[in-house]
């Protein structure tokens, strides 16, 4: 089976690691997975513009339905090459829902974009999925497409690190869950070290963010930033983010706050594990739990007494560094790659 990825892809962000290692977890079960497209020199991905041979679509939607490079021609080629019952939608930011507002955090802006996501998708395919255990609507399927895998795992030694914290993703709507962190880092400042903040928007609006009225969804309060010594670093292509998560002691696994309560899955909740580091969860605990197994537990930022369970960290590094390795064994079986790819070819098939 060949199976055509639709995707946007950016080399700072989005889910290229992910899938590129879709297109070797793929091999070497039998099936192949391309990305639709020519080739880019900056991203890494297994491109191709062979629509002929394709068995199956993949529309992996995150924050736009629309196609990258190409037009309506090319997108009228895929529906008449690949047909309805073999497309599948993978909706990754929980848009194909009602309008879903928390905090300064939204998946639509008005109706007309709400409106405008759902006719895209019905006009695709039915079989519509969205990565959360817990779907809303009664016709959107569970598949965790941001999962888990093997191969990317460092080995773990946390100690000696050059950051005592850092976080590697942009600031789109996670401010606040970054806030609370570094307000547990706050009495114990001086026994973290160096801190740090990896992505677009934590020192200053990204250049598109004003021209797509988004500049709520980049806000940061950079005087606490500056009060505590964050250090504020460029955005890194997608292939450095794991070699940049382990250059510090601990991590924090953020999320937004709607994905949070549609408890979405997103690639950082996987990458972060495997890197050598200690994630630490900033979500739901009944939701870490669903994904990472009852261990994840020990990882969790508490509402009570958070600089606590940080300064535990810093101070028995191997004991979590044990927690860690346990929940990359539960990842490894419940939701590595190699699972995922069976899974998906049968949606495909269904």
């Amino acid at each position: 089976m060949r199976i055509l990825f639709i995707y946007w892809a950016f080399e700072d962000q989005g889910s290229g690691l992910l899938i590129q290692s879709y297109t070797n977890a793929a091999r070497e079960l039998g099936p192949e997975i391309v990305v639709y497209g020519r080739a880019v020199p900056n991203i890494p991905l297994n491109y191709s513009t062979d629509i002929d041979s394709a068995d199956a679509a993949v529309f992996i939607f995150e924050w736009t339905t629309s196609l990258l490079r190409g037009d309506a021609l090319d997108l009228l080629r895929l529906m008449s090459k690949v047909p309805r019952r073999r497309r599948v939608i993978l909706d990754g930011d929980g848009n194909y829902n009602d309008i879903v507002r928390i905090d300064r955090d939204y998946n639509h802006v008005d109706s007309r974009s709400h409106r405008s996501w759902i006719e895209v998708c019905d006009s695709l395919t039915d079989k519509i999925c969205q990565p959360t255990l817990h779907p809303i609507r009664e016709n959107v399927r569970t598949f965790l497409f941001y999962c888990y895998n093997p191969g990317w795992e460092l080995p773990l030694d946390v100690r000696q690190k050059e950051f005592g914290l850092i976080y590697v993703g942009h600031s789109k709507f996670r401010w606040d869950s970054m806030y609370r962190v570094l307000r547990a880092v706050e009495p114990i400042r001086d026994r973290v070290g160096r801190v740090g903040v990896v992505g677009h928007g934590w020192g200053a609006l990204p250049p598109w963010a004003a021209p797509m009225q988004m500049e709520d969804a980049y806000y940061t309060d950079g005087d606490y930033l500056k009060k505590h010594a964050v250090e504020i670093l460029p955005a890194v292509s997608f292939g450095r983010v794991i070699d940049w998560m382990s250059k510090a002691t601990v991590n924090p696994v953020l999320t937004r706050p709607t994905f949070n309560h549609m408890q979405l899955v997103t690639p950082r909740f996987f990458e972060t594990v495997a890197s050598n580091t200690i994630p630490v969860f900033g979500v739901d605990e009944a939701y870490a739990r669903e994904i990472y197994g009852e261990r994840a537990v020990e990882l969790m930022l508490p509402s009570a007494n958070s600089s606590e369970r940080l300064m535990d960290m810093y101070e028995r590094p191997e004991h979590y560094a044990e927690v860690v390795a346990e929940i990359r064994a539960h990842l490894a079986v419940h939701h590595s790659q190699g699972v995922r790819v069976q899974e998906l070819v049968e949606i495909i098939e269904s």
